[in-house]
């Protein structure tokens, strides 16, 4: 019929530039060097309480980092298994969600656990390089990442800068 749907056309669209929308956030960040960055991945699976990756922002946030020089370490309490047989060995999975903040500049929040809701943010602290977290999932309030000293990037919501 040769209709042209506008309407999906653009919701598709937004859908795909959602899937790295913190990218332009840590690029900003990190001044366009990421390279020999260490980021802290919490979350791969496309949604929690699923093993299910398919069309998760995670792997295509993997990609961008890794191709800009970056290395990850993830953590998921599901996904992980999934995500070896995608990436293979370009990315590093950690035991638990505090081990994969070693040595991260930064950590990246891609799905929304229950568990990554209520962490110990003093241990995240002590494991992190800086005290810096882009929040893909809005998990945090702003307002106690300020207390706490957080550079914190979230979606939709003006940034909170220490």
């Amino acid at each position: 019929v040769n209709y042209d749907f506008e309407i999906l056309n653009a919701v598709m669209k937004v859908n795909e530039e959602q899937k790295l929308f913190l990218m332009p956030k840590i690029n900003a960040y990190f001044k366009n060097d990421l390279k020999g960055k260490r980021f802290a991945m919490w979350g791969l699976a496309f949604k929690p309480n699923t093993d299910d990756i398919r069309e998760a922002p995670a792997l295509y946030m993997i990609d961008a980092l890794t191709e800009a020089g970056a290395t990850v370490c993830a953590y998921d309490p599901e996904g992980m298994a999934n995500v070896k047989q995608v990436v293979g060995n370009r990315i590093d999975f950690a035991a638990n969600q505090y081990d994969a903040l070693k040595n991260a500049d930064a950590l990246i929040i891609a799905t929304e656990w229950s568990e990554f809701r209520t962490p110990e943010f003093e241990k995240i602290s002590e494991l992190l390089k800086s005290k810096v977290i882009f929040d893909g999932r809005n998990v945090y309030d702003r307002e106690q990442m300020k207390q706490f000293g957080y550079h914190y990037e979230s979606v939709g919501r003006e940034a909170v800068i220490k």
